[in-house]
């Protein structure tokens, strides 16, 4: 498969009354066309820093951010967002909310074609009948999925999801990776996690990136080597025991809490 997202030699710091801040030091990150690769590593070390440059709302410092072939110098209308906080509009239905990217973003799809689109999207997160409620009328989870579908409205090639299941309970947050796994199957996408939580990556994720302490590197690689259908069940096996294992040791030896032993950090393709 073809590399959609490719990020070489980044570096980029943030300029302080202090003087420069840097965040990201020659990060390589590769992501290939279909994929979904999840970003972790200790707070403050950069990773929401990385979706911007990704989504071409920042500029690295040094080094290039490619999607498709083509440096990112600009905001692409090809990239879609979502995030912690679901940010949907008051005043506006959930079915407005959903098309309100379809009024931003350039689109060949008639007034008819647009609201097709935004409900189709809503059945697929199990909205359908809430279309006319209001963002007050949803539960939080309710609103996450009303995110999802405005972030995928436009039929994005990169979908970037910045902890967007970090302030949902437990089990809410379960329905939700599961959710985005049936997503994922009708309405294919490059995708990009941040989170924090480990569990989350590798239920969602071909692959997990580990970034070192700030300024951030890429300080390993882990391949999560699922295939078909992933369902919870899966977490409680050996298999994933293993990878969780390998994550937080390389957390911990990101934040200087461990050595790195005899675990090779694994270089970014």
């Amino acid at each position: 498969m073809d590399k959609l997202i490719h990020i070489s030699g980044v570096r980029h710091a943030y300029q302080t009354a202090a003087g420069p801040l840097p965040v990201l030091d020659g990060l390589e990150i590769s992501v290939p066309e279909g994929g979904f690769v999840a970003v972790v590593g200790p707070s403050g070390c950069g990773k929401s820093t990385l979706t911007k440059l990704i989504a071409g709302l920042m500029k690295p410092d040094e080094g290039e951010v490619w999607l498709h072939g083509e440096r990112v110098k600009s905001p692409r209308s090809t990239v879609g967002m979502a995030f912690q906080n679901p940010v949907l509009l008051e005043w506006r239905t959930i079915l407005k909310n959903v098309m309100l990217p379809l009024e931003i973003v350039p689109t060949k799809l008639t007034k008819k074609e647009q609201e097709d689109r935004a409900r189709y999207l809503l059945s697929l997160v199990g909205l359908s009948g809430f279309e006319d409620k209001r963002p007050s009328e949803l539960s939080g989870g309710m609103r996450q999925r009303a995110s999802l579908c405005r972030s995928l409205v436009h039929q994005p090639e990169v979908l970037i999801l910045d902890e967007p299941f970090g302030a949902l309970d437990a089990f809410t947050r379960e329905d939700l990776w599961q959710t985005m796994h049936q997503v994922k199957e009708k309405e294919p996408f490059t995708g990009v996690l941040i989170t924090h939580d480990l569990r989350e990556s590798i239920f969602l994720a071909d692959q997990v990136v580990v970034l070192s302490q700030r300024p951030a590197r890429t300080q390993y690689v882990l391949d999560v080597p699922q295939t078909g259908p992933r369902d919870l069940d899966h977490l409680y096996t050996p298999e994933a025991a293993e990878m969780l294992a390998i994550l937080r040791h390389q957390i911990e030896v990101a934040q200087g809490r461990a050595p790195a032993g005899d675990t090779t950090p694994a270089a970014a393709e």
